[in-house]
């Protein structure tokens, strides 16, 4: 009999032992992560996101097996951007606008807030300038982290990071990031605020309107940095922008610029001739590091290239290139 009642008692200490191990089991498959569009239908602030999705026939890509970054927009931000669009509602978006603006909010690997650096990544999207080079997005980590200069610039600020995904991470935003133009990327880089206000100095011009439209576009920019500016101030002895004659400053600018050509890094041959939007060519040098020699026979450098735009593509020089006047 005492023998039937320890046999009774293990086998009860073995059942609750499986029950235990199996409400276990249950309680780890719930806390197993979803993937990205799992988590967002399980948002109710992200029910526009996931509206979009379907529509622009992504859902089933961020739903699948990978490694993506998605920065999310919130009901909110859609509501914005429909609004400033002249969109009655999301139905009235074209498809395959949608469908770049949404591929604008994807990077194909994942990122976590920690591991986000200020400078140029690549997001999924394709803008009219290039058919192959997808479109760039300027990160600036600060004690947070803005998307293209926030959303005044067209871009966003992540207002929620690190929702981890089985599939990758997602980053809440407060903004639709629209496909940034030559002047939302130069906007957006604190490195050329004296190139924005070179090109918004003298609004007659239009200077800045046409780098932001399509009109003689893609446009291929060679971008000089703040640092450029300071050197050609001295080098020619103006005391700042204003001191330079307006068709100056104007036909400068357009000598940095190449009309109608979405030029990338690798197209460039050593002793290219280059023609500019101000009617006048530079040379293009790779031997020893890719280099530009201008009207003046002065020579900068091309330090970073191939920032993709919507309507052209920026390459940094580190002076500023003088046209023969």
């Amino acid at each position: 009999m005492k023998t039937i009642k320890i046999k009774l008692i293990a086998l009860l200490a073995l059942i609750a032992f499986v029950s235990i191990s199996c409400n276990n089991d249950d309680d780890d498959s719930s806390q197993q992560p979803q993937t990205i569009v799992s988590i967002a239908k399980a948002n109710p602030n992200l029910t526009s996101l996931v509206a979009a999705l379907e529509k622009a026939d992504l859902a089933t890509t961020l739903n699948s097996s990978g490694s993506y970054t998605v920065f999310a927009p919130t009901n909110t931000a859609f509501s914005a951007f429909l609004t400033a669009n002249g969109y009655a509602n999301l139905n009235a978006v074209p498809v395959p606008a949608l469908k770049e603006i949404l591929l604008n909010h994807v990077l194909i690997t994942k990122v976590k807030s920690t591991e986000i650096a200020t400078g140029y990544v690549k997001t999924l999207a394709k803008g009219s300038a290039s058919s192959s080079n997808t479109i760039s997005m300027y990160l600036e980590k600060g004690s947070g982290v803005d998307i293209n200069g926030g959303k005044t610039n067209g871009g966003a600020t992540v207002t929620t990071a690190d929702v981890e995904a089985s599939n990758g991470i997602i980053h809440i935003v407060d903004g639709v990031i629209g496909l940034p133009t030559i002047v939302n990327h130069a906007v957006a880089n604190k490195n050329f605020t004296t190139l924005v206000a070179a090109l918004t100095f003298n609004p007659s011009s239009g200077f800045a309107g046409i780098l932001s439209g399509t009109a003689n576009s893609p446009f291929t920019v060679f971008a000089p940095t703040n640092a450029a500016f300071t050197s050609f101030l001295t080098e020619t002895g103006f005391s700042g922008l204003a001191a330079i004659p307006a068709n100056v400053l104007e036909t400068t600018l357009k000598y940095h610029v190449v009309a109608g050509a979405n030029v990338q890094s690798t197209s460039l041959t050593n002793g290219q001739v280059v023609s500019t939007f101000a009617g006048q060519n530079f040379t293009i040098g790779l031997t020893g590091g890719a280099t530009i020699t201008d009207a003046s026979s002065r020579v900068s450098n091309i330090v970073a290239t191939d920032v993709q735009c919507s309507n052209g593509i920026i390459h940094v020089i580190d002076k500023v290139l003088l046209p023969d006047f």
